[in-house]
């Protein structure tokens, strides 16, 4: 797979409203399309009827491909059930609250669990994998797509949740005792007394669901990855696509059982990829700014910290009809070489031509609804050509770090039915633990450092390569984590501390310990009491703390009434009432150094915070360029140097480099245009 990157498109002939397979495929082969998606959506198509199979659609499609050296990747279509299939058996509808049934007419509405659905989704897998594993065209299967879309209320899917506690735990005592249902009255006599999750308002129970929910999608995949392997060639793959705000999903557990990690890149694009971006965003599946294109690709390699394939990311417009922005030229090079920077080894749009029917219409494909090669299709063909030329310079790239981050997907589930943080209107904000990690990830993409990202479940505590370890909102943590931080710390790593950090344990109990959580003695501070705020607070350096803040610094959304133990200030609040309280601390821990920071800071105080921390050398480029690196496979340096503006800039080498998109040598000065991308490797001169 590190012959090139791959490069492509999902493709649907059987959603053309004319046979246009020949034309198609001559244009995706002219804009040096290397790979295909195919077959995941059409389940009714596969098996129009129950048990009456229809396989040799799709063969014309890979012999096309084929004979085009274009690769495919094969999709079983288990998320997109046919209705003949829940017509027969109503039973299998999956239920978001016990006993109300999902309605049909979108997709992933089915309980996959259910031994009925298992049934028929085994017999098509297998009958679609033995039609096609031994097809020259394919190199890859996606069992399924985006999974962990729904929290499944079932009566079967509950049971197993109790079984799961009552194998966890042994008894209810235990259980009582571990999830403190003292508390209203809620202590258990009998495993038959648990109640459903629809009105659940205990976090200890909703920690336990929402880890069995994304268990139950783990199996759901790697079931069908086993059934598919059956059947796969050696060289072939198998993956999924996830999408990594689905509920019901652990990203670092599921791709355990794939063979690489493959996602999705949703962006917005015009005035949405400028840098630097004006003032907050709102994220979620698609992301906006710069800043959050990188860190969906530094999430997508955190998954397996291997390199990573993107399954689906913009050709033109994406979402809903009142929401049309198509990309300025030039910003799908950018977008791409900056996905391949943090490690992509594949790029496929999606999708390859725009819809005539059915709800995403008004998603762009390369091709327009005429079907007519437009801008896009320019724009992509040349992108094409690059990857081309490349070669295997940038195929399985592995991206620098200057700071590493650390991922909890247990806190930031409890996080979304408890949130810490609120809206400016002072309801809850459901994403609270984004809003306090995403601060500090982009604060170290402002400042110019490159982020590594390692769930908790990966970390180990070692200081080599990670000389920066930033922890914001890791609420859920058990004893060993905690102190495997503080152990880093003292070996010599810089130790970042953010809000939340500690409070609970992996039960979502509050801690008894002096806050925060056996963090506080080594970090020379503490605190009882903290408070949301309503508006953003001036944030000014201490005289001696030597970090350097602007008139535009500021603590948003929450702040800890920290107090010294040892600690040095770095920052205070501009306030009458929270100026009692240091913003910032740190101290010197063994050979290393803990630092905590006791609010949300804006982009201004984050990227002077981690200036401070971790200095560049490249200090002198333009606001709106920036410099990425990695290391090829052979062992190479390259650096990728973006303009996310309308200005031209020029800028000084420090040494020759080689151009990888003009196979030129550069000496002395790099010229960026509008939206430019350049790939540069190490000069042999």
């Amino acid at each position: 797979m590190h012959e090139r990157v791959l490069f492509g498109g999902a493709y649907y002939h059987e959603y053309q409203p004319q046979d246009r397979l020949e034309q198609d495929l001559d244009q995706m082969a002219a804009a040096h399309f290397s790979v295909i998606r195919v077959g995941e959506s059409v389940w009714s198509t596969w098996e129009p009827e129950n048990g009456r199979f229809e396989l040799d659609w799709l063969q014309p499609v890979l012999d096309g491909a084929h004979e085009r050296d274009i690769a495919v990747l094969l999709g079983t279509p288990t998320y997109a059930v046919p209705p003949w299939l829940a017509r027969l058996y109503p039973e299998i509808t999956g239920e978001r609250r016990t006993g109300q049934r999902i309605g049909w007419g979108a997709r992933q509405e089915v309980d996959f669990t259910h031994p009925g659905f298992r049934f028929h989704a085994e017999r098509v897998i297998r009958r679609i994998a033995e039609r096609y594993a031994g097809h020259p065209a394919v190199i890859g299967f996606q069992v399924d797509n985006e999974p962990g879309n729904e929290l499944l209320h079932n009566r079967g899917v509950f049971q197993r949740f109790v079984d799961s506690l009552r194998h966890r735990y042994g008894d209810v005592q235990t259980l009582n005792d571990e999830w403190g249902l003292v508390y209203w009255s809620h202590r258990l006599s009998d495993w038959a007394d648990l109640w459903t999750p629809d009105g659940n308002v205990q976090p200890q129970y909703d920690v336990a669901w929402r880890q069995f929910q994304a268990d139950q999608t783990t199996e759901f995949i790697g079931w069908q990855a086993d059934i598919v392997r059956e059947y796969a060639r050696p060289d072939q793959f198998v993956t999924t696509c996830i999408a990594y705000e689905r509920p019901a999903l652990a990203d670092d557990e599921l791709v355990r059982r794939l063979d690489v990690t493959t996602g999705n890149a949703y962006y917005a694009t015009q005035e949405g990829l400028s840098h630097p971006q004006a003032g907050p965003a709102q994220q979620g599946w698609t992301t906006s700014g710069t800043w959050a294109l990188y860190l969906s690709a530094d999430r997508m390699y955190s998954s397996q910290q291997r390199p990573f394939l993107v399954t689906e990311t913009n050709a033109q417009s994406i979402g809903y009809p009142w929401n049309n922005r198509p990309a300025y030229d030039g910003q799908w090079r950018q977008a791409a070489w900056a996905l391949v920077s943090r490690g992509a080894s594949m790029i496929e749009y999606w999708h390859w031509h725009t819809l005539h029917f059915g709800a995403e219409t008004y998603w762009g494909g390369v091709l327009p609804h005429s079907g007519r090669p437009g801008r896009t299709y320019r724009e992509i063909a040349r992108l094409g050509a690059e990857l081309e030329a490349a070669g295997s310079v940038v195929a399985g790239l592995t991206p620098d770090s200057d700071v590493t981050m650390l991922y909890s997907m247990p806190s930031k589930w409890l996080m979304q039915k408890y949130p810490a943080l609120a809206h400016e209107d002072g309801s809850p904000d459901e994403r609270s633990y984004n809003g306090f990690f995403d601060p500090f990830y982009r604060g170290a993409f402002d400042a110019g450092l490159q982020v590594r990202i390692v769930h908790a479940s990966q970390f180990t505590g070692s200081v080599e390569n990670q000389p920066v370890l930033v922890v914001p909102a890791l609420y859920l943590a058990n004893n060993e984590l905690l102190d495997q931080l503080v152990a880093y710390a003292e070996a010599g790593g810089h130790l970042v501390v953010g809000p939340r950090t500690g409070y609970a344990d992996r039960e979502a109990r509050a801690r008894t310990d002096i806050q925060p959580a056996r963090l506080a003695t080594a970090a020379g501070v503490w605190y009882d009491e903290y408070s949301n705020l309503s508006v953003n607070l001036s944030v000014r350096g201490s005289e001696t703390g030597g970090l350097e803040l602007g008139d535009d610094a500021a603590a948003t959304r929450w702040v800890d009434g920290l107090q010294l133990d040892g600690a040095d200030v770095l920052a205070g609040y501009d306030h009458p009432h929270f100026a009692q309280w240091p913003a910032i601390t740190t101290r010197a821990h063994g050979s290393g150094r803990i630092t905590y920071v006791g609010t949300v800071p804006n982009p201004a105080l984050a990227a002077a915070l981690f200036r401070w921390i971790r200095p560049v050398s490249l200090t002198d480029l333009p606001s709106s360029v920036t410099v990425t690196s990695a290391t090829a496979a052979d062992g190479r340096r390259v650096r990728f140097v973006h303009n996310w503006s309308w200005d031209d800039h020029s800028l000084d080498l420090p040494a020759p480099v080689h151009d990888v998109l003009s196979d030129e040598p550069v000496n002395g000065k790099l010229e960026l245009g509008p939206w430019d991308v350049r790939v540069l490797v190490e000069s042999d001169q």
